[in-house]
């Protein structure tokens, strides 16, 4: 690819908060601890909606006229939204190649309403974390979170995030245990739309933060494309583009300038997620960590999530 440009810090960090978003004031302010607080609260958050995903239950739902996981995949996620097209779903889960989330929409909404979607969605999750929960090992970070995951969220404002403003749109589930994960996924989803407009702002598209995520170790394009949809022609492509901006080298890492704007874009997403953190002050924010963090320690010891991504299942040979 020829010579790799150098980038400096202040360089990239510039293309990466440059314009309206107020990224580099939001990340001046981000002290350590409050950015370390939203990190674990992200990751927590993460393995308990992972449910959604993993769980045994929500494994039998494509039996129920779905072409499989990924068919029903593309029901459930976007069902808050109603019967949109592929291009709202492509556009809102950001990271997926249009032709792959064509194959299942609008067709999943002729197999059952959005509303049904989700509300079987919900049932499977609710039996799940019944199933998990059964022996009150979970009882009081479960009691704990559902108080104050609602405080976490309920100032979250929807302007830019259409995913998680659809989800903020539900009603709260009326038992404990699918209040944490409704909060849970409010949470991730809130993050989600904001890492988007981050990437969006950036200039890396749905492939290229593939690339990024590979040269970080998580996965590799022949596991990632497979569950995404790109093709490998495309892969090498967005490669290439990165590669021409300086961010990664010939044998797919990054490059120094890569790796600042890495950190960049999480700092930014960071930033953006703040309020979730901020919302609870000090103290109770550090409570419902520890309790998010004792539910999702739980059901990664007990082989519920996997706790990583790529899960280890779709492990391809690079």
């Amino acid at each position: 690819m020829g010579v790799v440009p150098k980038f400096s810090e202040s360089q990239v960090a510039s293309q990466i908060q440059g314009g309206e978003t107020g990224g580099g004031d939001g990340e001046a302010e981000l002290d350590l601890e409050t950015q370390n607080q939203i990190r674990r609260l992200a990751q927590a958050a993460e393995v308990v909606h992972s449910l959604t995903y993993y769980s045994a239950e929500i494994s039998t739902m494509p039996s129920e006229g779905f072409r499989g996981w990924w068919h029903t995949y593309f029901a459930y996620r976007p069902a808050p939204m109603g019967p949109v097209g592929p291009g709202v779903v492509t556009a809102s889960f950001y990271n997926f190649a249009p032709r792959f989330v064509a194959r299942a929409v609008p067709s999943v909404w002729s197999i059952m309403t959005p509303e049904q979607a989700h509300s079987r969605r919900q049932e499977l999750i609710g039996q799940a974390i019944e199933r998990i929960s059964a022996d009150g090992s979970l009882e009081e970070p479960l009691h704990t979170a559902s108080e104050l995951v609602k405080i976490s969220v309920a100032e979250l404002a929807p302007e830019g995030r259409p995913l998680y403003a659809a989800y903020a749109d539900l009603p709260w589930p009326d038992t404990v245990g699918l209040a944490v994960w409704h909060g849970c996924t409010l949470l991730r989803e809130y993050r989600g739309d904001g890492h988007n407009l981050v990437l969006a702002a950036s200039g890396i598209d749905g492939c290229e933060c593939h690339v990024f995520m590979a040269a970080n170790g998580h996965g590799n394009q022949p596991t990632i494309t497979g569950i995404r949809g790109w093709t490998a022609e495309e892969w090498h492509g967005a490669v290439g583009r990165l590669q021409a901006r300086g961010y990664i080298a010939n044998d797919g890492s990054y490059t120094d300038a890569g790796l600042v704007a890495r950190k960049a874009v999480e700092r930014h997403t960071d930033a953006l997620a703040t309020k979730a953190i901020t919302a609870l002050g000090a103290e109770r924010a550090d409570t419902l960590l520890l309790a998010l963090e004792s539910v999702a320690s739980y059901l990664i010891e007990h082989g519920e999530v996997a706790g990583t991504w790529p899960p280890p299942a779709t492990l391809k040979p690079a």
